[in-house]
Parts: structure tokens; C-alpha cells; sequence
């Protein structure tokens, strides 16, 4: 049972810190004034609710998440990206809520490459599982200011040069080609020396470097005090390691994203929901990552289709060609995608389980 006073003094520092994401968002309406300030106030609002009441009433400290609880929360981030989808509908149009949508699905179906990262992670910096979630929580309020510098640069680019779509669309069709040779080049053992490095890559060597570093995890601290000095404790390595893995996740699925629109409110409210569902959905496909074996395949085809349409697009918006791959066309073509991949997978994980089980009957006979 949390304090009065206690929960009141966490509140006030996540509202304080949500200050600069406040400010951020404000410079976004007097870039573009399109969007009323109402919208973004009130978006606001709702996403400093929504994350208070992640931090305090969904989880209680130290808890340890189980599947049928993520599952179910989960669910809920999910209902409310569509309850907000019908909103932008009612307000703005079938066009925009069509937009939010595709760029939801986008963001989504990226960020569940982004947990295979998450897992290597927590697995080499040995974050116990009752952690995880405070450690993506504060990872994720990360995110949100650096999302929204992002999407601020990408746009402002894209408004002040056209031509940046090109580099965009390119930039994405290379980025998915490269994916997909990495995927067959890959070997068990180089996954296994992987696992073994990143504990010790040259990001976290330089941050031991400047920061004088404990390995007592006994307390979730990020920072902790040893006879009057301080040192920070391997959740802040692994926090540090979340957000340079977000702000590299970001350089793929921002220009993805901006392929389906520039609208910076559609664009970064889909973020945004996308994001505030990551933490939930690690917890729930944690322990079925075998289900998503054939996924990044299926983001590589994903990156280069959104590469060659925002080429495209851009080309006949600028010399007024009639050629236009249509944002519903793309939202079948990324969901059909997706969901081939995920069958594929779910055809493996039980052909592999098929298998095992033959193997140990036949040894059991033996």
C-alpha cells in the first residue's frame, strides 16, 4: 500500500518531469498550427493519466508481471489507441483516422522487433523480472521526448526540403534489404557472442568510464550512495542501453511512419499509443518470441514497401502523376504482412515441438 504522501511526492516528480515534454509539445502547435491547442492539451492530460496510473495502480512495486495480467493490460493500451482512432474520426475525418491507424499498426508491429532487444538486455545486465517493468517505465518516458524531437526534425525537414522524402524512402528500402541479409547471414554462434557482449559493448565501456559504477542490485536503484559517494547500479547501464536502443529504433520506424503522414498530431499520438503499450506487451510475448520467428522478415518486406511508396508517392504528388498507392492499400498490405508471418511461425514452433516430442519418446524407448 502506497502512501498518501509518498504517491503525492511521485507525482509531483512525474509531473515535473513531464514539464519538458509539456514545453516540447507546445513548440510542436506554434510550429504548426493546425491542430488546436485544446487537442494537445487534452492529449496531454491524458497521457500523464494514463502513465500515472500505469506507474501506481496497474503494477504494484516489486511485482513480478505474469503473462494473463500483461495479456490483459495489453489489451486495454490496445482499446484505447482505437477509442482515440474513433475520436480522431469524429473530429478530423475517415482520412486522418485511416492515417492514425496505419501508423499505429507500423509503429506496433516495429516495436515487437524492439523486445527481442529488451530480453538480451535484461538478460545480460541480470535485471530479476519484478524490475523490468519500472526500469521500461522510466525508458519509456525517455521516449517520449526524444519521439517527439524526432518527428519535430523529420517534419520541419520535410516542410523545408521535399526532397528529403526521397532520401527517406531510400534510406528504408535499404534498411529493410540490409535486415533481410543480416537474417541470412545469421548463425547460432554469432547470436550466442552477442549475448555475451552486450554487457561489454563500447557504449556501456564508455559509461563506466564516466560513471563510477556498483553491481549491488539488492535495492532497484538507479543511483546509489556508498560511503558518501555515488554510484550508479547496473538498472541505470540498462536503462541507458533501452534508450540508445530506442533512439536506433526510431532512425527506422519515424520515416515509416512519415510515409503515412505528415500530420504531426496523427503522427505522434500513434507514437505515442504505440509506445505506452510496449511495456505490457513484453511481458505478454516474452515467453512466445518463438511465435514471431519469420516477424522480422516480415518488417523488412514492411520497411521496403513503405520505402518504395513514399518514393513513389512523393513522385507523383511532385510531378502530378495519377500512379498513387492508396493509405488503404498500404494498411492491407502491412496487416496481410504481418499476419503471414506470424502463421509461418506458429507452422514452425509446432513442427519444431513436434520433433522434440519424437526425439524424447524415442529416447525414453531406448
Amino acid at each position: 500500500m502506497i502512501r498518501p504522501r509518498k504517491l503525492a511526492k511521485r507525482l509531483l516528480f512525474l509531473v515535473n518531469f513531464l514539464d519538458i515534454y509539456t514545453f516540447t509539445l507546445l513548440i510542436f502547435y506554434i510550429s504548426q498550427m493546425v491542430i488546436g491547442p485544446v487537442f494537445w492539451i487534452g492529449f496531454i492530460i491524458l497521457i500523464v493519466v494514463l502513465l500515472t496510473l500505469d506507474m501506481f495502480v496497474f503494477h504494484k512495486k516489486g511485482e513480478i508481471v505474469n503473462v494473463k495480467k500483461a495479456l490483459w493490460l495489453s489489451f486495454l493500451w490496445i482499446s484505447l489507441a482505437l477509442l482515440f482512432n474513433v475520436f480522431v474520426f469524429l473530429m478530423f475525418g475517415k482520412e486522418p483516422a485511416l492515417e492514425f491507424f496505419t501508423a499505429y499498426v507500423i509503429e506496433k508491429s516495429l516495436s515487437i522487433d524492439n523486445l527481442f532487444v529488451f530480453i538480451l538486455i535484461f538478460s545480460s545486465f541480470k535485471i530479476h523480472p519484478r524490475y523490468q517493468h519500472g526500469v521500461l517505465f522510466w525508458g519509456i518516458l525517455g521516449a517520449l521526448i526524444f519521439r517527439a524531437i524526432f518527428i519535430f526534425a523529420g517534419i520541419a525537414l520535410i516542410e523545408r526540403f521535399a526532397w528529403v522524402m526521397y532520401l527517406f524512402g531510400g534510406f528504408l528500402v535499404i534498411t529493410g534489404i540490409k535486415m533481410v541479409v543480416d537474417l541470412l547471414k545469421k548463425k547460432e554462434n554469432e547470436q550466442e557472442s552477442e549475448r555475451k557482449d552486450m554487457n561489454q559493448n563500447s557504449f556501456v565501456t564508455f559509461i563506466r568510464r564516466v560513471f563510477p559504477m556498483t553491481d549491488d542490485m539488492s535495492e532497484p536503484r538507479f543511483i546509489k550512495k556508498i560511503n558518501g559517494k555515488r554510484y550508479v547500479t547496473p538498472f541505470f547501464h540498462a536503462l541507458l542501453v533501452i534508450e540508445m536502443t530506442d533512439l536506433v529504433f526510431a532512425i527506422d520506424s519515424i520515416p515509416a511512419v512519415l510515409a503515412v503522414s505528415t500530420n504531426m498530431f496523427i503522427v505522434y499520438t500513434s507514437n505515442i499509443f504505440a509506445i505506452l503499450g510496449m511495456r505490457s506487451l513484453y511481458f505478454a510475448l516474452k515467453g512466445v518470441m518463438d511465435y514471431f520467428y519469420y516477424l522480422k522478415y516480415a518488417l523488412s518486406a514492411i520497411l521496403i514497401f513503405i520505402g518504395g511508396k513514399m518514393t513513389i508517392n512523393h513522385y507523383a504528388h511532385e510531378n502530378g502523376s495519377t500512379f498513387y498507392i492508396a493509405t488503404t492499400l498500404s494498411l492491407l498490405i502491412i496487416l496481410t504482412l504481418i499476419l503471414i508471418s506470424i502463421v509461418a511461425s506458429v507452422v514452425r514452433s509446432k513442427q519444431h515441438e513436434k520433433k522434440e516430442s519424437k526425439v524424447k519418446t524415442g529416447q525414453s524407448i531406448n
